[in-house]
C-alpha cells in the first residue's frame, strides 16, 4: 500500500521549482514514513499528524541553527576546501601513480639492504656498529678501567707522602693492583687492558721504591715494617722464599730487609763524620809520632796522652751500633721467623730412617744458599772492630780504655742474646794496640802479663755473675758458687 499512498499525497508535495528535491517512494524514510501513517487512525491523521509535523519541523529547524552556530567556521573552511577539491584530486591521482611507480625500486632496495646487513652474513661495517653500540653501552665501565691507572698512582702517591704509617692507602694500591690483574688474565688479547696493565706495572715499581725507601726510615717500628714486608710480598712475590729443604726460608726479602736497615746504621754513623774527622787527627799524630826513631808514643819526650776526641767518636759510635744493631736483628727474627727456627741438623749427615732402614741421600749443602741472618752478625762485628782497630789505639787512658771495652762487652751481651755473641774478640783488639802502643812496657812495670781485656772481662763476668744471683732469687734459698772468675747459682739441698 505504500505505492498507491505515495501517489495520493504525489500532487500535494511542493512544486517543482523549489530547490528541494521530490522525495521518491525508494526513500527509506519516505518509505518509513508511509508505513507509520498507514498505522494511524483517522482521526489522528486528521487531528494530530498536521501538528506533529510542524513540532518536527520546528525542532529540525533549531537543531540546524545549533550546528551552523557551533560549527561555522567548519563548514566554511569545509567550503573552501570542497571548493578546491576538483584541483587537489588529479594532483593526488597523479602522485599515487607516481608512487606506484617507485615502490619495486623500493622493495628491491630493501632487499638489497637487508642481504647486504643480514646478520647470517658478515659485514665490516655492521661489525663497527656493533662495537660502537657496545662501546656507548659500556661507557661507564670503560670509563672506570681507564681511571684505574690515575687511581693507583695517586694511592701511591698519597701513601708515600705519608709514609710506612699509611697502611689504609697502600692496601687500596693492592687491591687495585689485583684488580687489574685480574682484568689482564681475563682478556689478555685486549690492547686497551695491556696498556692499563702497563701503565700498573709502572705504578707498581713506585710502590716498591716507596716501600724499600720506608724499610730504610731511621726510627721504624716492628709494626710498620712487618706491614711494609707483607706488602712487599704481594708487590713481589718473585723475592718470596722458595723452600728447597733447608737452608735459606726468607728469600730475597731477608736480605733487602738487612741491607736497607744496614744503610740506615751506616747513614747513622755517618753523622759522626766531625768526631771521626777530630779521631783522625790524633790517629795522625800518634802514627806520626810512633814513626820517629826512639819517640814512638811519645810527644817532645813526654807520653802521648790524647785520644779524647778518639773516646767520644769510639762511644757515641758503640752507643749507635749497639741500639741499631740489637734492633735490627730483634726485627729481622719477629718478622722472619721461619729462617730463624728451622732445623738444619737433618740436612747435615745422612742417616737411616726407622721404617725403611734406608739411608735418606745426603744433601749438597753447597747447592742450598744461607739464611740471611746467616752471616750478618760477622759482618756487623767486623764493621765495628775495623773502627775499633784504628781508632781505640789512640785513647790512652787507663780508666777511658776499660771504660770502652765494658761498653763493647755490654754491646756484645746485647747481640748474644740473638746469637751474635763476640766478646771474645776483645783479646784481638788488645794485641792490635799493644803492637802500636807498646803497651807491654806498661804491662811489665805493672808486673802483670795480661792484657787490659782480661781484668775487663773478670770485672764484667763478676758484675754480670751478681745481677745473675740476683735475678735467680739468691734470698730464695739458693746459693752462689764461683769458678772460674764466673759465678754459677745453684740450689741448696
Amino acid at each position: 500500500m505504500t505505492d498507491p499512498l505515495y501517489e495520493l499525497l504525489v500532487p500535494y508535495f511542493d512544486n517543482a521549482s523549489s530547490s528541494r528535491p521530490v522525495p521518491t517512494s525508494n526513500d527509506p524514510v519516505v518509505s518509513k514514513y508511509l508505513n507509520r501513517l498507514t498505522t494511524l487512525p483517522l482521526s489522528s491523521l486528521v487531528s494530530q499528524e498536521s501538528q506533529s509535523l510542524a513540532q518536527a519541523s520546528h525542532s529540525n529547524l533549531l537543531s540546524i541553527q545549533s550546528l551552523s552556530s557551533r560549527s561555522n567556521a567548519a563548514v566554511i573552511a569545509s567550503a573552501d576546501h570542497f571548493s578546491t577539491l576538483h584541483e587537489t584530486l588529479p594532483l593526488l591521482t597523479e602522485e599515487v601513480n607516481q608512487l606506484q611507480t617507485e615502490i619495486p625500486k623500493l622493495d628491491q632496495s630493501a632487499v638489497t639492504f637487508s642481504t647486504t646487513y643480514s646478520r647470517s652474513t658478515g659485514n665490516e661495517m655492521l661489525d663497527r656498529r656493533k662495537r660502537a653500540l657496545l662501546m656507548e653501552r659500556n661507557a661507564d665501565r670503560l670509563s672506570d678501567i681507564l681511571d684505574l691507572p690515575t687511581l693507583l698512582s695517586s694511592a701511591i702517591a698519597s701513601s708515600a707522602g705519608q709514609g710506612a704509617t699509611s697502611m689504609t692507602n697502600y692496601a687500596t694500591a693492592l687491591d687495585l693492583y689485583s684488580h687489574i690483574k685480574r682484568l689482564h688474565l681475563l682478556y689478555s688479547d685486549s690492547p686497551l687492558i695491556d696498556s692499563i696493565y702497563a701503565q700498573t706495572e709502572s705504578a707498581m715499581q713506585d710502590l716498591k721504591s716507596h716501600l724499600i725507601t720506608s724499610l730504610r726510615g731511621q726510627n721504624i717500628k716492628l709494626a710498620a715494617a712487618m706491614r711494609t714486608i707483607g706488602w712487599l710480598r704481594r708487590v713481589a712475590p718473585e723475592l718470596e722464599a722458595t723452600k728447597n729443604g733447608g737452608g735459606n726460608t726468607d728469600g730475597l726479602l731477608g736480605y733487602l730487609f738487612l741491607v736497607c736497615r744496614l744503610s740506615t746504621l751506616v747513614n747513622t754513623l755517618s753523622a759522626l763524620e766531625p768526631l771521626r774527622q777530630l779521631a783522625d787527627q790524633e790517629s795522625q799524630t800518634r802514627l806520626r809520632n810512633n814513626s820517629k826513631p826512639g819517640g814512638a808514643g811519645k810527644i817532645n819526650g813526654n807520653a802521648y796522652q790524647g785520644g779524647q776526641q778518639s773516646e767520644r767518636y769510639v762511644k757515641k759510635y758503640i752507643e749507635i751500633f749497639r741500639e741499631q744493631s740489637f734492633g735490627i736483628i730483634s726485627m729481622y727474627k719477629s718478622i722472619f721467623p721461619a729462617s730463624t727456627d728451622e732445623p738444619t741438623a737433618e740436612v747435615q749427615t745422612p742417616f737411616k730412617s726407622a721404617s725403611t732402614g734406608q739411608k735418606k741421600p745426603k744433601q749438597d749443602m753447597s747447592t742450598i744458599p744461607p739464611s740471611a741472618l746467616a752471616t750478618f752478625p760477622s759482618h756487623l762485628t767486623d764493621l765495628l772492630f775495623d773502627t775499633l782497630k784504628e781508632y781505640l789505639p789512640n785513647v790512652q787512658d787507663k780508666t777511658s780504655k776499660e771504660s770502652l771495652l765494658t761498653q763493647i762487652l755490654y754491646c756484645a751481651g746485647s747481640l748474644g742474646r740473638l746469637g751474635g755473641d763476640f766478646s771474645l774478640m776483645i783479646a784481638m783488639l788488645d794485641s792490635g794496640s799493644a803492637d802500636v802502643s807498646h803497651s807491654s812496657e806498661e804491662e811489665d812495670d805493672d808486673g802483670s802479663g795480661e792484657g787490659e781485656w782480661v781484668e775487663v772481662m773478670k770485672k764484667h763476668r763478676e758484675l754480670a755473675g751478681r745481677l745473675e744471683a740476683l735475678a735467680s732469687g739468691v734470698g730464695a734459698g739458693k746459693g752462689v758458687d764461683k769458678k772460674g772468675g764466673s759465678l754459677h747459682v745453684k740450689s741448696r739441698p
